[in-house]
């Protein structure tokens, strides 16, 4: 196909999957004060809720896997999207927290495979030198789903409430499904990528329920996945679980600031991944072109993402604004351990790697944004219900923890490789190490 013919019936309608996935996945945060006002909901039991999504996305991750490489996205996806659909109404029309809880579930699963389509497409349809940039702009596609989710919503809800807005969001699903459908091409001949067509048939057959286990083991012994997990994955899971619900109440509780000013913050914080996600592609290349490997671009990313997060321990009072946009700005660097473990493990992994980095980031999310409700809920709230800015201080605490082990390991491992590596060269008698002489 043309490029042109590759953008309108492959990107555009597997982008907008990810665009309506990534819009539902943050949306609780800016209707988290119509939720807790509608059900009197405790911090836990909204980020218990809330997380509900990503439990059930990391659940459907090994069966969508192994359904994409059998039939491929075009015909796995639309079915997904009908059951988000039925899961979104079924949210509008809760009316207790266990009512809403299983219909976010079920939105969550019905998800659970817009982006894996959407690169399971791309990476059938589209020339391999073009890919990076291209799956930069699909990146760039769910930052704009998140931004939506903002102050477009908070508008939004002037002309009809949150009920109201789930009916409109599960037309929205109903549609991408019909556009996919309609649009997106079932299959290319054989030909056009033999290899690609070996390496999906090879993870389809290693991907059988009886080994999905024995795959994750796999994946997980293999050097390369277990040093970028060890650096990023924990700071990925707390990206995506604290920008996804729990900016939004740290800006209301601690920051002070109105619905309409929480959500004019948040749609700046969820702009920055847009633009964070493309330089973090430029960035890399520039590093790469340079000698750095993309692992110390991560590592230096997760060193200053971890340095925003202290100055919410700290209640830094000079910027809350300031605080809440780098969150989502310098937390794209996240996504780099995609393209690390893309270009670290052999071909016949690549696909595991990434269904298997889905699943892990997924569930770790679920536990971060659920566990930071409990911690904060520890608290006792004032009499507008917000909880005092020490609950966000120590919940906060706790994730820095939790990431700065990461970096010390990775920076222990890397020293401790690089003494090595000098001890065989002095050994060995190399140039770089043995005395030189001069005339």
């Amino acid at each position: 196909m043309s490029g042109r013919a590759v953008f309108l019936v492959v990107f555009l309608p597997f982008a907008l999957g990810h665009y309506l996935s990534s819009l539902i996945r943050t949306v609780n945060a800016t209707l988290a004060p119509q939720l807790m006002a509608a059900l009197a909901l405790t911090p836990g039991q909204l980020g218990l809720l809330t997380s509900a999504f990503f439990l059930a996305f990391a659940l459907a991750q090994l069966p969508v896997g192994m359904a994409l490489d059998r039939w491929g996205p075009a015909r796995v996806q639309p079915p997904m999207l009908l059951l988000a659909a039925v899961g979104a109404l079924a949210f509008s029309g809760g009316h207790d927290f266990a009512q809403l809880l299983v219909a976010r579930a079920l939105i969550g699963l019905g998800l659970g495979g817009c982006f894996m389509s959407a690169v399971k497409a791309l990476a059938t349809w589209v020339a391999p030198a073009r890919l990076p940039s291209v799956q930069g702009y699909l990146i760039a596609a769910g930052g704009l789903g998140a931004a939506s989710a903002t102050l477009p919503v908070r508008l939004a809800l002037h002309y009809t409430d949150w009920r109201g807005l789930f009916v409109g969001l599960a037309a929205a699903a109903v549609g991408t499904g019909l556009l996919i459908r309609v649009l997106a091409p079932a299959a290319p001949p054989a030909s056009i990528r033999p290899a690609a067509a070996a390496a999906a048939s090879a993870s389809a057959a290693a991907a059988a329920p009886s080994a999905a286990l024995a795959v994750l083991r796999e994946v997980m012994r293999h050097p390369a996945f277990r040093e970028v997990a060890r650096l990023v994955l924990v700071p990925h899971m707390v990206f995506f679980g604290i920008q996804g619900l729990w900016i939004s109440r740290w800006l209301t509780d601690v920051a002070g600031y109105t619905e309409q000013g929480v959500a004019f913050l948040l749609y700046l914080s969820m702009a920055a991944v847009i633009f964070g996600a493309i330089a973090v592609g430029m960035l890399t290349e520039w590093a790469g072109r340079r000698g750095i490997e993309p692992i110390r671009v991560a590592a230096a990313g997760v060193a200053l993402f971890v340095l925003v997060q202290l100055g919410f321990v700290l209640n830094w009072r000079p910027s809350y604004q300031l605080l809440s946009v780098l969150f989502t700005l310098i937390g794209t660097i996240t996504g780099i351990e995609y393209a690390i473990v893309a270009q670290s493990l052999p071909a016949t992994l690549t696909g595991r790697g990434a269904t298997c980095l889905n699943l892990l980031i997924f569930l770790g999310a679920f536990a971060v944004q659920a566990g930071f409700g409990l911690l904060v809920g520890c608290w006792r709230p004032n009499v507008l219900q917000q909880y005092p800015a020490q609950a966000y201080q120590v919940a906060f605490a706790v994730l820095v923890l939790l990431q700065l082990r990461g970096l010390l390991l990775f920076a222990r491992g890397r020293c401790g490789r690089a003494a090595q590596s000098g001890k065989i060269e002095h050994q060995s008698g190399s140039p770089a190490t043995s005395p030189s002489i001069t005339p």
